[in-house]
């Protein structure tokens, strides 16, 4: 999908910069990945404690990898 977008320069000769990446689309895509795994994080984070899954840490450390 094609958009036009009015981006401050300097941010996104930052962003390019620090994570290595080379083309500017490419950058925003990243940008948009991180911050929906980032969110998605944060919402599950909101379970934390509160789902009971009743599971045996041990009986998982002992059984047989599938592999």
């Amino acid at each position: 999908m094609r958009t036009t977008l009015d981006l401050p320069e300097e941010l996104l000769q930052e962003a390019m910069h620090v994570s290595g990446i080379n083309t500017k689309t490419r950058v925003i895509i990243k940008a948009l990945e991180d911050l929906i795994r980032k969110e998605t994080i944060s919402e599950l984070k909101n379970y934390k404690g509160k789902i009971d899954l009743d599971i045996d840490l041990n009986a998982l450390r002992e059984r047989k990898c599938r592999y």
